[in-house]
């Protein structure tokens, strides 16, 4: 009986150690808790490098294109169709090495993918052509606010394309945003008001009206930018939901459109200087 008794004791222990290491839960390997925080470390720095970037990035850009269509020199000015091809050609080059690296570095992969998904699909091609278009429209436009606006006047208005962004986003993707973001659209629009406001100078008044007409022109061609680029932003972005395509080939395909729009206009303005009408010529006969 003492026999048994201390069998059944020894029983009832094993069963209790088990159901007591099963509802102890399992504590991570520290070589895992190790990896995994490094992991996040990592992720969250690169998240602040990327904003830094993007930061100087846009600053730079918008100073570097306003000293260049405010540098006063002997000849002309470059064409901003010029410089909106270069940087399609350039997006194009950098889209390309993406799509090669993904394809591990081999150019047969990378032409099959290239035949497949743009020269065999015209119709996703004919979709891009409405944002190429605006997008063509907008490049342009910004070259005109920096060549009438001062960088900060202009790098504060821009910011309405953040406004613009979101009433599409509402109106075409059916996003909801909740209180406190249309509280920051409306400080941004407040911002931007106070930004407009005039200021007295005492120089002369004829240049000061001619600086008026300026500004107002470039307002004109900012505010025109940011409806431009929410439209677009948000049409590309409906886009890019709808299909599996990579965001690398749509911006290949969206830069083929933006490079045709932008080869008849630049071919245009370098001819323009050798075009004249016949009156022209008759009087120069005469």
């Amino acid at each position: 009986m003492k026999a048994s008794g201390r069998c059944l004791n020894l029983e009832i222990k094993d069963k209790r150690m088990r159901t007591a290491s099963l509802q102890t839960p399992q504590m991570p390997e520290s070589g895992d808790g190790v990896e995994h925080s490094s992991t996040m470390a990592l992720s969250s720095r690169l998240k602040y490098v990327s904003l830094g970037v993007l930061v100087l990035q846009t600053t730079l850009l918008v100073l570097t294109m306003r000293y260049s269509r405010t540098l006063k020199e002997n000849g002309p000015r470059y064409l901003a169709s010029s410089a909106v091809v270069s940087a399609e050609v350039l997006k194009i080059f950098m889209c390309t090495l993406l799509i090669f690296s993904e394809n591990n570095f081999s150019l047969t992969a990378m032409y099959e993918l290239l035949n497949k998904e743009i020269l065999n699909k015209p119709v996703e091609l004919v979709k891009l052509a409405v944002p190429a278009g605006i997008y063509t429209l907008q490049n342009n436009l910004l070259y005109v606010a920096l060549s009438n606006l001062d960088a900060a006047t202009y790098q504060v208005t821009y910011q309405l394309k953040i406004l613009t962004t979101a009433l599409f986003s509402v109106s075409m993707l059916g996003k909801k945003l909740g209180s406190y973001q249309w509280l920051s659209l409306l400080f941004l629009m407040a911002g931007v008001t106070l930004v407009q406001l005039p200021v007295e100078s005492l120089g002369d008044s004829e240049q000061n009206v001619m600086s008026a007409s300026s500004q107002f022109v470039g307002l004109i061609a900012v505010l025109m930018a940011c409806v431009s680029s929410g439209f677009a932003g948000v049409y590309f972005e409906k886009i890019l939901k709808e299909t599996s395509q990579s965001l690398w080939l749509r911006n290949i395909q969206l830069g083929e459109w933006l490079y045709l729009h932008l080869y008849d206009r630049l071919s245009e303005e370098c001819m323009a200087p050798y075009k004249q009408t016949f009156s022209q010529k008759v009087m120069q006969f005469l």
